[in-house]
């Protein structure tokens, strides 16, 4: 992968956990970071910071600090590792639901820094690529019932075949420049309007 280009930010009040961070990855060749203790308005500055990657270096976090960068993790939709000394299952829990892309216990050592940020960026950028795949499915079958409807009103007005139908609305989008789910709806609020079906 080459990443080398990448703003790393590392999210941290310690400065000699941040310290072993900061030296793997530059060991990795990476050189545009930056260490952020998430202390005041951190969350807005992460924000201008732009950055590809956060990596959360928590230690032993308290349920308020899990609960802050939780929320880091949710603002920002970005590749997210936490470094944590211990975790139970509701910590895990609670950052995967959050969208954190790794989650270590227990490795914070330099040359493991790499490897989990390579992992953080697939697997968000894997995760990411599910959602769009998702939300188009959902799209795609939120149009076919809008499609279906003015399918249906056609055939019931018009007494058309559905392939008749289905015609005429394809023929109608290409003439008026739309697509055929924008006609379909434009039928469908005017005969709702009109009081049919």
């Amino acid at each position: 992968m080459k990443g080398f280009a990448m703003r790393i930010v590392i999210i941290d009040d310690s400065g000699l956990r941040a310290t072993v961070l900061e030296e793997g990855l530059r060991d990795a060749g990476y050189e545009d970071i930056h260490i952020v203790p998430p202390r005041g308005a951190f969350v807005a500055r992460l924000e201008r910071m732009a950055p590809d990657v956060v990596l959360m270096d928590l230690g032993s976090p308290s349920r308020d600090t899990l609960e802050e960068m939780l929320i880091v993790s949710r603002a920002l939709a970005r590749p997210i590792a936490m470094f944590v000394d211990q975790s139970d299952e509701a910590m895990i829990g609670a950052a995967i639901d959050a969208g954190v892309s790794a989650y270590v216990v227990d490795g914070l050592r330099k040359e493991r820094v790499k490897p989990v940020l390579e992992l953080a960026v697939r697997r968000f950028n894997a995760f990411s690529r599910m959602q769009t795949e998702l939300e188009e499915a959902r799209t795609a079958l939120a149009d076919r019932k809008v499609i279906d409807r003015a399918k249906s009103i056609l055939m019931n007005q018009r007494a058309l075949s559905e392939q008749d139908a289905y015609a005429l609305l394809r023929s109608t989008a290409m003439n008026q420049g739309k697509r055929i789910v924008e006609v379909a709806q434009a039928l469908i609020t005017a005969s709702d309007l009109l009081g049919g079906i």
